[in-house]
């Protein structure tokens, strides 16, 4: 028998954290989070989004053994800004059973129409930057250290339960050419001129935290008609900045200024830290912090790139394209021979589209699921 217990207790939360990663602990594809990162999460004096949702986390368990997890959060500000009547599920892993599926969705369920939801969609998290998109296809492929990786069984549980797809995301793997394209250069060149902008590469972290809060209100007018975005705001802008910027080789961030130090576009990767994370279970202790902290810095093979964006009334003249070449000829010098670019919307074709110049592979696809309650 199936029990679904809330989780209330510091132990119960720290099975919830820890559930991933002891789940698919032997499969080389799946890369942990941070246990410690994922107890701060559901955590509402470390969350800063809980001003702003309302959260739930269950457990299911058969025979005292702990055999799936779930979180519901009902986002206000997302729901406001989208018109939308939503709860979102979020932190979704079961074995394969369909009555531990069955019974960790009806607790969310049951949680959002009591709320007066009208619909239930997932996986996605607190907000853009955190958790989103099932795995549909790559399940070989081995997996980065932002998103989530899932067994294949979970998209014939999701469609049994009755979920349709809302959106999907795909991933790229892009190889770093042997040399730059010449043409190209000459092309940025010029744009930088016409418009009067410059393109700064820093090479410290003390050379990027003065632009911490202009890259932030930059990425809150570039993704905000994004899926499910809503804006960050300064408690949760001062969260990722503690959880990012000590992860951060400023070697490969880049910035597009004007003349009045206005931040107009920035690109940031990160040499993968999926072999550290993994090799850590996802434990800081007693030498996980090392090897995060060590990674950025060592020679490496492929490149997560994390964040790539200008700001709207720029977009479609160039620019991003300039912060891409930089960024590759930062991994050419530095031996980079991939790089792995995030979940984009399959709709994104003007992100898509910066990697004509580029020969790229298919990489992996993932899913927003969606049910009407």
């Amino acid at each position: 028998m199936i029990e679904i217990r809330e989780v209330r207790t510091k132990f119960e939360r720290r099975i919830f954290a820890a559930f991933n990663e002891v789940m698919y602990r032997s499969v080389p594809q799946a890369i942990p989070d941070l246990v410690s990162d994922e107890y701060d999460t559901f955590s509402a004096d470390k969350n800063p989004a809980y001003e702003y949702c309302d959260v739930m986390q269950w457990l299911a368990w058969k025979d005292n053994i702990p055999v799936g997890r779930i979180a519901g959060i009902i986002n206000r500000a997302a729901n406001e800004k989208w018109g939308t009547k939503r709860i979102r599920f979020t932190r979704v892993d079961f074995v394969d059973d369909e009555e531990v599926s069955s019974a960790l969705f009806r607790a969310v369920e049951s949680w959002g129409r009591e709320q007066g939801m009208t619909e239930v969609h997932g996986p996605i998290g607190f907000c853009d930057l955190d958790q989103e998109g099932m795995l549909l296809e790559g399940f070989e492929e081995p997996g980065m250290f932002i998103t989530i990786y899932n067994a294949p069984y979970y998209t014939r549980h999701m469609e049994r339960l009755g979920f349709k797809k809302d959106v999907d995301w795909v991933e790229f793997r892009v190889k770093v050419p042997d040399e730059p394209n010449e043409r190209i250069e000459r092309l940025n060149g010029a744009v930088l001129k016409r418009f009067g902008l410059r393109l700064v590469e820093p090479r410290k972290r003390k050379e990027i935290k003065p632009y911490i809060r202009k890259i932030f209100d930059l990425l809150n007018l570039t993704y905000s008609s994004l899926y499910g975005t809503v804006p960050l705001t300064d408690g949760l802008i001062q969260k990722y900045c503690d959880q990012f910027l000590l992860l951060l080789n400023p070697s490969y961030v880049k910035l597009l200024m004007d003349e009045h130090d206005h931040v107009l576009g920035m690109g940031a990767g990160i040499p993968s830290l999926s072999k550290a994370s993994k090799k850590s279970r996802g434990r800081l202790f007693p030498f996980g912090w090392f090897r995060l902290l060590t990674t950025p810095y060592r020679k490496a093979d492929v490149l997560d790139l994390i964040l790539v964006g200008v700001i709207p009334e720029y977009q479609n003249k160039g620019l991003t394209a300039i912060l891409i070449s930089a960024m590759t000829k930062e991994c050419m010098n530095r031996g980079i021979q991939f790089a792995e670019t995030g979940p984009e919307l399959e709709t994104n074709f003007q992100v898509q589209a910066l990697w004509k110049h580029f020969q790229v592979e298919p990489h992996k696809k993932r899913r927003c699921w969606i049910k009407t309650l």
